[in-house]
Parts: C-alpha cells; structure tokens; sequence
C-alpha cells in the first residue's frame, strides 16, 4: 500500500472512531456543545471549511482514480490469459485488481463518512440548542404556572375579603334600618301625642268663664257638657 492509500485509511478509521464516539448514549449533545464551543475552535472555524471542501476534492480525485484503476485491471484477465510467453502475468493483474478495489473502498467509504461527521456534528449542535430552547421553555412555563397559581390564590383571598366585608356591611344596613324604624316608630309615637294635645287644650279654651255669665246659664253648659 501507498503513503497516500494509507493515509486514506488512517483517515478512514479516524472517522469511524469519531462516528463511534457521537453517537455513545452516554455523553448527552449539551457536554458536545461545550466541547465545540471552546476557543480553538472558534480559531480554526474560519479554515474549517476550506479544509472541509480541500479534503472533499482529493478524496473525490483518488475515488475516480481507484475506479479507473478498478475499469482497467477488470478488462486485462482476458488478454493476459492469452499471453503464454509471461506466465505470473493473471496472478498479477489479479493482485492490483484486488488492491484497487480495496483503495476504491476506503476511499468511498472515506468520502461517504466524512459527509456523515460533518452532518452529524451539525445534528448534534442543532440538538444541543435545541434542547438548551425547551430547557428555557419549560423553566419559563414554571415560573408562568406558579405565577398564575400566586394570583388564583391572591383573587380567592380577595373575593373571602370582599365576601366577609360584604356581609359585615349586610349587618350594619340591617342594624341601621331597625334603628331607622325604631326612630321612625318613636317619631309616630310623639306625633300622635303632639296631635292629641290641642284637641284637649280646644276644650278648655272654648270653655266660658264663671264670671263672664250667668249661675243658671253656667249650670245649663256644664250639664250639657258633662252628657255629651
């Protein structure tokens, strides 16, 4: 194998040991976040996708060249077979078949994992926020919640209040207006007195004096009074 096939495979298997690691249940996205939140990274985040794309291309280059490799030594058994004067020739054309197609494989294999890291580094930091988000929400929908209960509880207080003031206000109406109609009895009563009292003093004042008439006239008023 090639410096450039091994460096393609070590690639390979650093990426599939990355993969292995995101995707471990135990580290939630919250503890990745962090991880792809420190300095280094916001450093290198400017040459990041310039080293994306960069690795993307020569991945793609030893890719057609493996299946060029792989189109030429798939048609060459038919001629060497023919060839009896090179009797090693279809072990060997068969031995560099078999090596480009293991060089088409990690190079596929590289390519197609290194578009799921990046996609899953994306999915994870997308998780992350969005779990941090229903976090916010759902201490913001406890805080709504228990604010709401404190003024339920406030109102009920309230309307206790109002309901114990509103039937001491009930008693003091009810006391006012049996004092209001014990007055108002009170006053009949003196009205009936006032009113009894110049019928009595009419009949004394209409009542001659002795000495203005007669004995016997005198005696024939009280008389008459004194029937009637």
């Amino acid at each position: 194998m090639t410096l450039q096939w091994v460096a393609v495979a070590t690639f390979l298997y650093a990426e599939i040991g990355l993969i292995l690691i995101f995707c471990l249940p135990f580290i939630p996205p919250q503890r990745w976040q962090k991880i792809f939140s420190f300095n280094v990274w916001g450093k290198i985040a400017t040459f990041w996708n310039k080293a994306f794309l960069t690795i993307i291309v020569l991945l793609i280059v030893l890719f057609l060249d493996a299946v060029r490799e792989v189109r030429k030594y798939s048609s060459a058994p038919a001629i060497e077979k023919g060839l009896t004067s090179r009797p090693g020739a279809y072990e060997h054309t068969q031995m560099k078949l078999f090596r480009s197609q293991r060089n088409l494989y990690i190079s596929g294999f590289s390519l197609f994992f290194w578009l799921v890291l990046r996609r899953l580094v994306i999915l994870i930091t997308q998780l992350a926020k969005e779990l941090s988000n229903k976090g916010v929400l759902k201490t913001q929908a406890e805080n709504t919640n228990e604010a709401a209960k404190k003024f339920m509880e406030e109102n009920e207080r309230l309307k206790r209040l109002l309901k114990s003031y509103a039937k001491e206000e009930e008693h003091i109406l009810e006391a006012e207006n049996k004092k209001l109609v014990e007055d108002q009895e009170k006053l009949k009563t003196e009205l009936k007195k006032t009113s009894d009292a110049p019928a009595i003093e009419s009949s004394f004042i209409w009542l001659p004096h002795p000495f203005d008439i007669s004995p016997l006239l005198w005696i024939c008023f009280v008389l008459f009074s004194f029937f009637k």
